[in-house]
């Protein structure tokens, strides 16, 4: 399953497209798979546990790293801080 997903998610073929030949499985199934895998925190705890073995071994370069974020208005607004009018 982890190789299907890798490959819809590295060449950008629509799951429905995942060719059977190449042994992953349906694709419907890998984006099943994925679904329940993000929902159940499996990603995250592979990027943390990833981060911890590189950090430990010395190969984490903190110095190339990119950090990125959005952020959207709230139309109707959001919580004030305390103290804000």
């Amino acid at each position: 399953m982890l190789c299907g997903i890798l490959f819809v998610l590295f060449t950008g073929i629509r799951w429905e497209w995942l060719p059977n030949e190449l042994g992953f499985g349906c694709g419907m199934t890998c984006w099943r798979r994925l679904r329940d895998w993000n929902n159940a925190g499996v990603w995250q705890r592979l990027h943390e546990v990833l981060l911890a073995e590189l950090r430990a071994a010395g190969k984490l370069d903190l110095s190339r790293a990119v950090v990125d974020s959005s952020h959207v208005r709230a139309l109707k607004g959001g919580p004030k801080p305390a103290g804000v009018q």
